[in-house]
C-alpha cells in the first residue's frame, strides 16, 4: 500500500487539507451528512468512464466505487464484510475506516468517534484514526488497522502511531498497540501489516524512512528492523512510471518510495516485501525477525533476493506460494510463480494504480485502485482526469 508526500495540491483538495493540517477537523460530526458528502456515488461522467473503460473480457467485477475521497486499502473479513481505508492525505475523509455496504454506502468503523480527528480530541491520539493507511483481516476474522498518524504525510502526531485490533462482529476495539518514536520516528510512515496467528506476531513495512517493524502480540513490544538495509530502501535514481507517466515531483525529482508491499507466506515461515521504487522482491524468515538476539548485521544476512518483479505496490501470496503483484506500471494484476515466471492475470484500463489486495473466504481476490499518478503532486500541481476509486473482485485463477 502506497504513500506519497504532498507539496502542492489542487484548489478543491487545498481547502480540505487546509483544515486537515490545522487540526484535521472532520467536515461534519453528523454521520449521515458525512456519508452523503464523502461516499460519493459515481457521477454520470464517472459512470460513462466505467462503461467505456471496462474491457468486454475483463474478469474484474466492481464491488464499490467512489469519486472522493481517495481510497487505498481493502480488507474482506471471513464473514464477507468489506472494509475500506481512506487516509488523510490531501483529503479529510469523514470515515477514514469504513464498512462498505450496498450501493457504495459507507458506515464509520468501528464508530463515528474513532473516525473523528480534530482539535476537540487531539489529547486522545490513541482513540481516533489520525491517518490510517492499512486495514487487514486476519484468518480468525479480526480486523486490524495500521495508523501511521501522519496527516498530509508530513510528520507523525506525537503519541499517534498505532496498530489496532477490532472485532467486526461486535464493532469493539480489542487491542491498541502504540509505537514509540524509536519504532516510528517523526518522519516515518507505517504502511502495511500482516498478522501471524501461529507465532502471535505482527509484521509491518515502514515506507517513510524505510524499515520493517515487528510486534510481539503477547508482550506488545515492538522493534524497528533493517532500517539500514538496502532491501527496505528505494533504488536511488530510478524513475518509476505509471501508465507511461514518469513519477516526478514538483521539483522534477524522481519519486523515492521505500519498503511498501508485504505478504506473509501461508505457513507463516517467510515475510515477503519490496520497496515501491524498485524492481526486486525480497523475503526473510519470520523466525529471524522474531529473534531479538540477532544483530542488525546478522539479520541483514538473512534477507533473500527472490527475484525481479515489475514496479509493485501491494503484495499477497497464496497457498501455492504464488506472489500476487499490483503492477501500477502496467495497469495490471500479476503474479510471480515459485519458478520465477511473471504471469499477467488481468490488464484493465480501470486499474489506475492498483494498490492493495485482500483474499476473500469466497475464493475471490479483491483489489483497490488509488490513481496516485493522477494527483497534483506528480503532475506539476494539476490533478489529471481519472477513473473513480474502486474496489474490484475477481475469481482467483488456477
Amino acid at each position: 500500500m502506497f504513500a506519497y508526500r504532498i507539496t502542492t495540491i489542487g484548489s478543491a483538495a487545498a481547502l480540505a487539507v487546509a483544515g486537515l493540517l490545522s487540526g484535521c477537523s472532520s467536515p461534519s460530526n453528523n454521520a449521515d451528512t458525512a456519508a452523503t458528502a464523502d461516499s460519493s456515488v459515481a457521477t454520470d461522467a464517472a459512470r460513462a468512464g466505467t462503461a467505456a473503460g471496462a474491457p468486454a473480457n475483463s474478469p474484474l467485477q466492481v464491488v464499490a466505487e467512489f469519486n472522493d475521497p481517495q481510497m487505498v486499502g481493502v480488507a474482506v473479513a471471513p464473514g464477507g464484510q468489506v472494509f475500506a481505508c481512506f487516509p488523510r492525505w490531501d483529503w479529510n475523509p469523514s470515515f477514514p475506516i469504513a464498512k462498505v455496504g450496498p450501493n457504495n454506502t459507507l458506515t464509520p468503523y468501528p464508530n463515528a468517534g474513532w473516525c473523528t480527528w480534530n482539535d476537540s480530541v487531539k489529547s486522545e491520539p490513541l482513540k481516533h484514526w489520525i491517518c490510517p493507511q492499512s486495514v487487514f483481516a486476519d484468518k480468525s476474522g479480526m480486523v486490524w488497522v495500521l495508523d501511521p498518524a501522519s496527516p498530509g504525510l508530513k510528520f507523525t502526531v506525537p503519541g499517534g502511531p498505532k496498530l489496532v485490533k477490532t472485532d467486526p462482529k461486535t464493532g469493539q476495539v480489542l487491542l491498541t498497540i502504540p509505537f514509540s518514536e524509536i519504532v516510528a520516528p517523526r518522519k516515518s510512515y507505517l504502511n502495511d501489516v500482516r498478522i501471524d496467528l501461529q507465532n502471535n506476531y505482527a509484521y509491518m513495512t515502514e515506507s517513510g524512512l524505510g524499515a520493517l517493524v515487528v510486534t510481539d502480540l503477547k508482550t506488545l513490544k515492538s522493534r524497528r528492523l533493517l532500517a539500514s538495509h538496502p532491501s527496505t530502501k528505494a533504488v536511488k535514481g530510478l524513475v518509476i512510471k505509471a501508465e507511461g507517466h514518469p513519477m516526478l515531483d514538483l521539483q522534477g525529482k524522481p519519486a523515492q518510495f521505500n519498503a511498501d508491499g508485504i505478504a506473509l507466506s501461508t505457513d507463516n515461515a517467510y515475510l515477503y516485501y519490496c520497496p515501491l521504487t524498485g524492481h526486486t522482491l525480497y523475503r526473510i524468515k519470520t523466525a529471524a525477525l522474531r529473534d531479538a538476539a540477532l544483530t542488525e548485521a546478522q539479520l541483514g544476512q538473512q534477507v533473500e533476493t527472490v527475484g525481479e518483479i515489475p514496479g509493485t505496490d501491494g503484495l499477497e501470496i497464496d497457498a501455492a506460494n504464488n506472489v500476487y503483484l499490483t503492477s501500477f506500471e502496467n495497469s495490471a494484476l500479476m503474479r510471480r510463480t515459485p519458478a520465477g515466471k511473471i504471469e499477467t492475470l488481468v490488464k484493465d484500463s480501470r486499474l489506475q494504480w492498483p494498490d492493495t489486495y485482500s483474499f476473500g473466504a469466497d475464493g475471490m481476490l479483491y483489489v483497490t485502485n488509488s490513481a496516485i499518478h493522477k494527483t497534483p503532486n506528480w503532475n506539476k500541481g494539476v490533478g489529471q482526469p481519472r477513473e473513480p476509486f474502486r474496489i474490484f473482485k475477481m475469481a482467483l485463477p488456477r
